[in-house]
């Protein structure tokens, strides 16, 4: 090749072919150095081997695996026959807003994390369904009236204080504009608002303590006694509501102490379980930190509060996935799914530039003024601005419930790379981060790419014969008998 540096025509040719390059987009620039790089296919290979992961994390490095007793090499790889020298990773990140194909994995996870403990499986005994099993949902109370969907809060004469109306009086469709917005800003509670999502995770906890508390007193045992003749195992996950309020959607089981395979004592019965759960949620009430700036709170759940059997029989596996796939689809969102960010802010400043509804930047706004104060430095409340003021998990459970996260990452490790390893085996990594994301050009294909995965599922599940496809049980019409798409996952 004519060297540009020594060669004139060379050189005019470069330049001429530098100045098209600059005529072209960012996209389209990006997307000519790719159709160069050299290893282009093996860039390609591990970009589908992420699922068309939208911020890959790109590891440079290598392992060597050594038999355990003998010592001998047995194999070695390093990234140095890669494309640029690195390997792309998944970034795991659950949120489908930040990345849909690792949030749809993430739900998967969730899905079989939830179904085990319902129905049995990934180590968890089939006879668990037989335990009392319930489902509920824990509200927040209300901190001031807002824009509901369907028919809004009636017309009434008269104004509030603040001279707004009573009420709305029009119908608005699910994903309207005003649907949890107040109907009077200056009424609404905002410090209580943002109190009671971030004590959220405590009266969860106080609801669990309630609840062993008021099974002892039905049992006429003590406090102590009750966590060694049962246990509660549950699991739950939080979701916002479009008012910008965090609630709680849980399953609880009722096991022997311990744990899944041992069942609970006879007059653990699903009857006492329901009514253990609605006098311990009745009975929580935590104080908040008293301040000068908003007085003193009591914290307590919503009124509103759901609990029903999930019933055993023959459609008890059935019920078990759609309620797994229910609690599944939640993982995948946070704050942003209710207006607000999916990103920290970092100061005030910031705050005013973001793009939020009034409600949600006041939200933002009092959890940043909030977190200044002394008292509640311990909440963190600039941290989690972001979040509204809660910084629990999207899903949490008790470790007697069922499977992990972790067990079910390593058991489709095993699947994906043959099998487990040899129990002589150790491997030796020297791994370091040599950056994450994609550039223009690498998003569109990594976005394709995940979109071809995403149809192949689809065409999958509709057209492969009826029974178990990807997970979801499927019956001779093709429907989806677990009811969404959080169950349609296999592992």
């Amino acid at each position: 090749m004519n060297n540009p540096f020594e060669n004139p025509a060379a050189r005019r040719e470069f330049l001429a072919r530098e100045e098209r390059l600059r005529q072209l987009n960012e996209v389209d620039r990006d997307l000519v150095r790719l159709g160069q790089m050299p290893g282009l296919s093996r860039w390609l290979e591990q970009i589908t081997a992420t699922g068309g992961c939208a911020r890959p994390v790109y590891l440079t490095g290598g392992s060597a695996t050594y038999d355990g007793v003998s010592g001998e090499l047995v194999r070695r790889y390093s990234t140095a026959i890669e494309p640029g020298e690195r390997l792309a990773l998944r970034c795991r990140n659950r949120r489908s807003s930040r990345c849909g194909p690792c949030s749809w994995l993430h739900q998967g996870d969730s899905w079989q994390l939830v179904r085990a403990g319902l129905a049995g499986g990934k180590g968890v005994p089939a006879a668990v369904r037989e335990h009392p099993l319930v489902f509920l949902t824990l509200t927040a109370p209300s901190f001031g009236r807002v824009h509901r969907a369907g028919r809004c809060h009636v017309l009434r004469t008269g104004a509030c204080e603040h001279g707004q109306p009573l009420g709305c009086g029009r119908v608005h469709p699910d994903s309207g504009r005003l649907v949890g917005q107040p109907l009077c800003v200056e009424c609404y509670d905002y410090p209580g608002h943002v109190l009671w999502n971030a004590h959220a995770g405590a009266l969860w906890k106080a609801f669990t303590d309630n609840t062993y508390h008021h099974l002892a007193a039905r049992a006429g045992v003590s406090r102590s006694a009750v966590r060694r003749l049962l246990r509660v195992s549950a699991v739950k996950v939080a979701e916002y509501q479009r008012r910008g309020l965090v609630h709680f959607h849980a399953v609880l089981r009722l096991d022997g102490p311990a744990g899944f395979a041992d069942p609970p004592p006879s007059w653990a019965t699903v009857g006492v379980l329901l009514e253990t759960v609605r006098t311990a949620v009745a009975a929580v009430a935590l104080a908040a930190p008293e301040s000068a700036a908003y007085g003193e709170r009591e914290l307590r759940f919503g009124v509103q509060l759901d609990v029903h059997e999930i019933g055993g029989g023959k459609d008890s596996s059935i019920m078990g996935e759609r309620v797994a796939a229910y609690v599944a689809k939640y993982t995948t969102k946070g704050a942003e799914s209710a207006g607000a960010v999916d990103r920290r802010v970092t100061s005030a400043a910031e705050i005013r530039s973001l793009k939020l509804s009034a409600h949600m930047r006041a939200l933002v706004g009092v959890c940043w003024r909030l977190g200044g104060l002394p008292e509640l430095a311990h909440l963190r409340l600039r941290a989690w601005a972001h979040m509204l003021g809660y910084r629990g998990h999207c899903l949490t459970k008790t470790r007697a419930y069922s499977t992990t996260y972790r067990r079910l990452r390593a058991e489709r490790g095993e699947h994906v790379g043959g099998g487990p390893g040899s129990d002589h085996e150790v491997t030796v990594g020297n791994w370091r981060f040599a950056g994450a994301g994609h550039q223009p050009g690498e998003a569109l294909i990594a976005e394709g790419i995940a979109a071809d995965l995403q149809r192949t599922r689809e065409i999958a599940r509709d057209h492969l014969p009826s029974g178990w496809v990807g997970g979801a049980r499927r019956g001779p019409r093709g429907a989806d008998a677990a009811g969404h798409a959080g169950a349609n996952h296999g592992g």
